[in-house]
């Protein structure tokens, strides 16, 4: 347990904020600060204009050396913006910086009580002397700290992994990259072109994949799943399934004795292969065999056998020869690796618009999403890059892309979000067809274009230019002609004010981006939260993107929220350099916030184990007794154990019992102290 400094008797200081008119503009600050004088144990109270400036702080600092000061109380806005730079004030000022308390009195008194000045001050008052209450018994805590692992994971091998592990790598970390399927490459590596530059996705992909597999930092671990995650920032184990391959890879086949074995990318097993079954790299729109590679690109440059629908016939061991690299016989194996930091980016996935039923996808040969567009458009996708009408085979002259298919859809059957970069690729796939198909016309359905970066407004503009007919309103549904198999978009032109029906060849759906479907599972084995959308939660939307609820868990990419590939990279190389601090500095300090146990009062009964969410609490043996000890590393002080205890022998550091008591009784009481 920290070391407690024994005060004889508490001196409070309050300071009262005015953050400009945020908080002064609905609370009568001197009313406030006039009541803080009267309340039992405060010596000093004062105000300033904004508290958190270095005069603001620096009369923290003073006032604590000249009143002999035992707590500081500061009354402004979120503890979870401006605690840290208060308790660094506390502490300069030669006081414990845990003995410093918040009462905010803006995000949830003046924002929301703007219009009732004499009820936000008389709640403001009510906020200073509850913290006012904690404050007189806080005690000095002593933060701990734990050595940090010099290794770093990175789950997932999309765009957003591909550089947080390459950034990690070659800042000299040991950087295990595990993607769950064969090969790394995410949704970028399924794309023709990216916009706005209409750069060749491959093009500039394959070259970060290459050094991926190259680089002499990163293991990478393709075909594999995190099974288990056990521990806490600095030293957390992981436990992976590496998934039954059936091929080993050349250094397989060496360690194994097989000299000049492995698999070496020949494609002969694939030639020989009776078992076609739908590609999934492809969107089921070209085939597959049981053994197969993704594309010609992938990296590792290794063949899979999927043995769902493999019929173990042998022929591919047969013509695989003396490379002997195929294992019909191969199980999943496991290993458990020890990092410091992990980062997440674990991508996402496509909505399944064919819930939308007014839109025929799956009902409607010529419908297709744009995903599949991508691959249809695209030189290495199933046609060669020669758009045509699923239906017949035919070149489409007249195209129909609606966006927001899916997104911003209150319904309750699509996502209420935006998705972000829609609206983007559906002008660059307009581009395309233009630029493909002399004649081609396309035609844009659009609530609103959402050209957002940088090039982007130029580009929507070039579009324009080019020819492509935007209609603004959102189509209510498609009906198929059942003899030319044309489609036939209704929708209400908002902008003449009517409804119109347009004819096209073709129609491609821009559909809104999910959370991927393992998320909650991911959720749950790193114990990180998620929005109500579903997406993995950052500690703070402005100041700390990349951090998570889990201290030394990172988030890179869409797995956190919809964005695009500059963004996504931007985050990455944001999540790769948090990841890195901790590893670089050889050890992190814990806030003093976790459960101690009493010992002396503890009977052993271990029934507040399987209440901590996040595994921290164990039953031991210590001078022949059974009791409770916690990991302080994996603690956050949520209180759930606390409030269970049958016995009350947890303490809740710095949410003591006597101190939380003491704030319900400032509160009740009123100022009858």
């Amino acid at each position: 347990m920290a070391e407690v400094k024994k005060y004889e008797e508490p001196r409070i200081g309050v300071f009262v904020c005015h953050c400009g008119t945020n908080i002064a503009g609905s609370i009568d600050i001197k009313a406030v600060m006039e009541y803080a004088s009267t309340l039992p144990n405060v010596v000093i109270a004062d105000d300033y204009q904004y508290m958190c400036s270095t005069p603001g702080q620096n009369k923290i600092g003073e006032a604590i050396e000249e009143q002999k000061l035992t707590g500081v109380v500061v009354a402004a806005c979120s503890p979870r913006l401006h605690e840290p730079t208060f308790r660094a004030a506390t502490k300069e000022g030669g006081l414990n910086p845990f003995r410093f308390e918040m009462a905010n009195i803006r995000e949830q008194n003046s924002w929301v009580h703007m219009h009732q000045p004499e009820e936000a001050t008389d709640k403001a008052k009510d906020a200073v002397r509850i913290a006012v209450a904690k404050a007189s018994l806080l005690e000095d805590l002593i933060p701990k700290s734990v050595p940090v692992e010099r290794a770093a994971m990175v789950v997932g091998g999309g765009v957003g992994g591909m550089q947080a592990a390459l950034d990690l790598a070659s800042a000299g970390i040991k950087t295990y990259l595990v993607e769950k399927e064969p090969s790394i490459g995410g949704k970028m590596s399924q794309l023709d072109k990216t916009f706005p530059t209409l750069d060749c996705s491959q093009c500039i992909l394959t070259p970060k994949m290459v050094d991926v597999y190259r680089h002499e930092n990163i293991e990478l671990l393709t075909y594999t799943e995190v099974e288990a995650v056990e521990g806490y920032i600095g030293n957390f184990d992981v436990t992976l399934r590496k998934k039954a391959r059936g091929v080993m890879t050349p250094d397989e086949a060496t360690e194994r004795g097989i000299i000049g074995g492995g698999c070496n990318g020949c494609g002969d097993c694939e030639d020989v292969c009776p078992v076609i079954r739908p590609n999934p790299f492809e969107l089921g729109m070209s085939p597959m065999k049981a053994i197969y590679i993704y594309h010609a690109q992938v990296s590792p440059l290794i063949y899979t056998i999927d043995f769902d629908s493999c019929v173990k016939c042998g022929l591919c061991v047969d013509v695989c020869g003396d490379k002997k690299a195929i294992e019909l016989d191969a199980q999943d194996t496991f290993e458990t690796v020890k990092v410091g930091t992990i980062v997440l980016a674990t991508g996402y996935d496509i909505f399944p618009v064919e819930e939308k039923h007014e839109w025929g996808y799956k009902n409607y040969d010529n419908v297709i999403t744009s995903l599949e567009f991508e691959r249809l458009i695209c030189a290495s996708g199933p046609t060669g890059g020669h758009l045509i009408r699923p239906s017949d085979g035919a070149t489409p002259k007249k195209v129909g892309f609606v966006l927001c298919a899916g997104s911003r859809d209150n319904t309750g059957v699509g996502k209420p979000y935006c998705s972000r970069f829609c609206c983007m690729y559906s002008l660059k796939h307009a581009h395309q067809i233009i630029e493909k198909i002399p004649g081609a016309v396309p035609y844009i359905f659009y609530m609103d274009i959402r050209s957002f970066g940088k090039m982007y407004e130029e580009f929507y503009y070039r579009i324009q230019d080019e020819g492509a007919k935007f209609i603004r309103g959102r189509v209510a549904n498609i009906q198929e002609d059942p003899v030319t198999k044309n489609l036939h978009i209704n929708t209400e032109d908002t902008l003449l004010g009517r409804p119109i029906d347009v004819e096209v060849d073709m129609v491609v759906l821009a559909a809104a981006v999910q959370p991927a479907a393992e998320t909650e599972a991911t959720r749950r084995l790193f114990g990180v939260s998620c929005s109500q959308d579903g997406w993995l939660l950052e500690a703070h939307p402005k100041l700390n993107p990349c951090g998570t609820t889990t201290a030394g868990v990172y988030l890179a990419g869409v797995c956190q929220g919809p964005k695009d590939i500059p963004d996504t990279v931007a985050q990455a190389e944001g999540a790769a350099s948090a990841a890195s601090i901790p590893i670089h500095r050889g050890e992190v300090e814990l806030e003093p916030y976790f459960a101690v146990c009493i010992e002396d009062i503890c009977a052993g009964c271990g029934m507040c184990i399987n209440l901590c969410p996040y595994q921290a609490l164990a039953l031991v043996e210590k001078d022949g007794r059974t009791v409770m000890q916690v990991t302080e590393a994996k603690c956050k002080g949520c209180g759930t154990c606390g409030g269970f205890c049958p016995g009350g022998a947890i303490r809740m550091q710095h949410f003591t019992t006597p101190q939380i008591v003491a704030q319900i009784d400032a509160f009740l009481l009123g100022g009858e102290q």
